[in-house]
């Protein structure tokens, strides 16, 4: 049994029927909700994301602990250990021949004297990262101050403290410039960060660039989990140091052990650490993420975790507070790691 096609068929509307008005155009404002941007999840902002606005970081407060005691009094007795090996030495020397005693014990007086000169530069270190840090909290003090001498002997202070980088020389001049004139302590204070802390801030800033690129490129490239994380550390260092010697400071090997030690506890009271996929998936956006390969993703992050590093070590050795100047974020160095990546795009609009 087949269906058959219906033919077409015509239908007339009843001359009776009512017709419908047309619909009158309406208003809908009170119906409709308008979500901000920073707010729809659809739409890519990194405005609210905590990460790219690190807070700042601080010196670990020093006191004595019990870990301290016990380290100062084996370090005793270790020294005390030495010291009777070495005379037991001598004597034995000596009661063999003179001439390898007296060898020996020159031998000795030179080692003291080697140690003694690095203990002397060791403290030298760690009294110029505090003298760093005094003056800072000097300066944040004097710029609540109303008088203009304390604000004089601040910047005399710090223009000392920088007196050997060439790139102060110019803003140096413009402060000896303004000698008679009176100026208010916060004013002075301004004048001083954007004279003197606007060109080291630029070097500081390329310093961490280059060292985020670095490591973003060889840990994209390394064969090996252990060879990424020996290149973090070893550049990471270096930047720390760096930064310490562009501000003016000159850490020996105990100040570079605390500062590391300032910058990884900053980083883990912060949560750094655990910045990952979700943080670059956020920021990079527009599906590039998804597009780049693993470790070309895990040379971004480890880029940016050095940049945080590098952050948290100019917070560190900067002697002075951001006050006129602005203070770099991890967005400022998004578009320069990552080109093609939102926060890149906006950046150059």
């Amino acid at each position: 049994m087949t269906d058959r096609p219906r033919r077409p068929a015509a239908f007339s509307l009843s001359p009776d029927a009512p017709e419908k008005e047309p619909r009158r155009p309406a208003a809908f404002e009170d119906a409709v909700t308008l979500t901000p941007d920073a707010e729809d999840p659809f739409i890519e902002t990194t405005a609210g994301l905590p990460d790219l606005v690190p807070p700042v970081a601080t010196p670990r407060p020093r006191r004595l602990t019990l870990g301290r005691i016990a380290t100062g009094a084996l370090g005793l007795l270790v020294s005390l250990a030495v010291g009777l090996w070495v005379d037991a030495l001598i004597r034995d020397l000596f009661s063999r021949n003179d001439w390898l005693g007296y060898l020996a014990l020159a031998a000795a007086a030179v080692a003291v004297l080697a140690l003694l000169g690095l203990v002397v530069r060791e403290l030298s270190g760690l009294r110029g990262l505090a003298a760093v840090q005094d003056l800072k909290r000097d300066i944040a003090d004097a710029a609540a101050s109303p008088s203009p001498a304390v604000g004089r002997a601040i910047v005399a202070r710090l223009v000392h403290l920088l007196a050997a980088r060439p790139q102060t020389a110019r803003g140096r001049a413009r402060l000896a410039e303004t000698e008679g004139e009176i100026i208010d302590a916060a004013q002075l204070v301004d004048l001083a960060e954007r004279e003197l802390m606007a060109p080291l801030d630029r070097e500081a800033r390329a310093l961490i660039l280059g060292a985020a690129k670095r490591v973003s490129i060889v840990t994209a490239v390394s064969p090996r989990a252990l060879v990424d994380l020996g290149y973090v550390i070893f550049e990471s260092s270096r930047l720390v140091r760096a930064m310490a010697e562009l501000y003016g400071g000159h850490p020996g090997k105990i100040g570079m052990l605390r500062l590391m030690r300032d910058v990884i506890a900053h980083l883990a009271v912060t949560g750094s650490i655990a910045m990952g996929d979700s943080l670059v998936q956020q920021v990079l956006g527009h599906g590039l993420a998804s597009k780049l390969s693993a470790r070309l993703g895990e040379g971004v992050i480890n880029g940016l975790m050095t940049a945080r590093i590098g952050i948290a070590a100019m917070d560190l050795c900067r002697p002075m507070p951001f006050r006129a100047l602005k203070r770099p974020g991890i967005g400022d160095f998004i578009g320069d790691l990552a080109p093609g990546s939102a926060a890149g795009r906006r950046d150059e609009a």
